[in-house]
């Protein structure tokens, strides 16, 4: 009995290879009998409203024909341009809400010639119907998800040039009223601090020259942060202009110790500046904004190291390049601080837990010295960055910044090269 069954089933097998006209009339056959409630049914499932079911019926009807042209043909890609237009079109948004897609659309479609060749046709010819639409249904599933793939990258292309661009503007107009507002904060505040003057010269009450004088630190300290904002805006715009002289970098560390050391005696905080090789090499830069760099290291360094702690500066001589190494025994840096510290604005730890106390340990600020820093050092053409094990108050495992130079040993301008020469001074 099951032999007979397997060569009957044999013989259907060469009938649908070897008689593809009967075998195609068959099935085009069996599509116009599912034709109607395969269209009416599926509309009726996706589509919500009268007229969008109308309009989704034609489409679905355009479907159903070039089906059964892909079948009648062998090629599937006669589905193509139905998949496309529903690809680009908003046809599948009006359905249900939006929430069918083109890889489900089709899906649906599948499993519906299932569901109504099931109720419609006898279980022979459901599996020969099935048999014939399979591949053609394999065929647009896959298209539809390369259609819809293409679709998504290109929104998520769209969308992220979007927000490029209104970041790029939302920073152009930061910078721009940063700028604007640092500039206009200039004059009243050089009145303040020429009248503060004046009236300190013309009072002779002890404490009200203390009280004045305050006033006046106040006024240093907020003209230094409208600086930092006029610079950070040039820094931005790439307006930084450096006025390249020769400088030795042992005079420029000399000249912050002496500046420093007042500071660091009140804080008992050791500072050592170790001599290195290049460190007396005549090379040119702007000594004002390398002076401005190098200063907001050790000042960052100074504000987050304990009282008694240690900064030590040390350096060496590389290929084209000087490093300056300035290593502290602070509080140290988290790695997540350490991907962010360059940027503007940013503050280590918590700004509400910045110490004001005489100390100034962990004292605050706006956050522009390191942007600053780094924007002068990379203006010459350097690099800067910052390791350190971690953050930890108790352990105090300390930082270390790094900052490379350019051991440019040629002026800017030939004509300063006349005027300075190239020889190193005497000390």
């Amino acid at each position: 009995m099951a032999k007979k069954q397997k060569v009957k089933l044999q013989k259907h097998h060469y009938e649908i290879l070897f008689c593809p006209t009967e075998r195609f009339m068959t099935v085009q056959n069996l599509l116009e009998k599912i034709r109607e409630p395969w269209i009416h049914r599926l509309a009726h499932d996706l589509a919500r409203g009268a007229g969008v079911r109308e309009n989704f019926e034609k489409e679905l009807a355009r479907f159903f024909n070039l089906l059964e042209q892909a079948i009648l043909s062998g090629d599937p890609s006669w589905i193509d341009p139905v998949l496309f237009d529903w690809a680009n079109s908003p046809t599948e948004s009006d359905l249900a809400e939006g929430q069918y897609n083109l890889s489900t659309l089709v899906a649906r479609a599948n499993n519906f010639t299932f569901d109504v060749a099931k109720e419609n046709l006898s279980p022979e010819e459901s599996l020969e119907l099935l048999s014939a639409t399979s591949l053609v249904f394999s065929y647009a599933l896959s298209k539809a998800a390369h259609y819809e793939s293409d679709k998504r990258v290109a929104y998520m292309a769209n969308e992220l040039a979007t927000i490029q661009s209104k970041l790029e503007q939302l920073d152009r107009s930061k910078s721009n009223f940063i700028s604007v507002a640092a500039h206009e904060l200039k004059t009243p505040l050089t009145l303040i601090e020429g009248y503060t003057s004046m009236i300190i010269e013309s009072i002779t009450d002890a404490s009200a020259k203390n009280l004045l004088d305050g006033v006046k630190g106040g006024v240093k300290r907020l003209r230094e942060i409208i600086n930092d904002m006029i610079d950070v805006s040039l820094i931005d715009n790439s307006l930084l202009s450096l006025n390249f002289q020769p400088l030795w970098l042992k005079q420029a560390l000399g000249l912050l110790e002496t500046e420093l050391r007042p500071t660091c005696e009140f804080r008992q905080i050791d500072l050592e500046i170790n001599p290195f090789e290049g460190d007396d090499q005549l090379i040119f830069a702007d000594p004002e904004r390398i002076h401005q760099a190098l200063r907001n290291v050790l000042t960052n360094a100074i504000k987050y190291t304990p009282d008694k702690g240690k900064i030590i500066i040390n350096g060496r001589k590389l290929p084209g390049f000087l490093e300056i190494t300035v290593k502290d025994t602070g509080i140290g840096i988290s790695l997540e601080d350490q991907l962010s510290i360059f940027e503007k604005f940013n503050q280590l730890g918590q700004a509400s837990l910045h110490s004001s106390s005489k100390t100034g340990f962990k004292g605050g600020g706006p956050g522009l010295g390191l942007p600053i820093t780094r924007g002068i050092i990379e203006a010459h053409g350097g690099t800067i960055w910052v390791d350190s094990p971690g953050c930890d108050e108790k352990t105090c495992p300390g930082s270390s910044f790094h900052i490379l130079l350019p051991d440019r040993s040629e002026a800017a301008d030939p004509k300063m090269e006349k005027l300075f020469g190239s020889e190193t001074p005497t000390n």
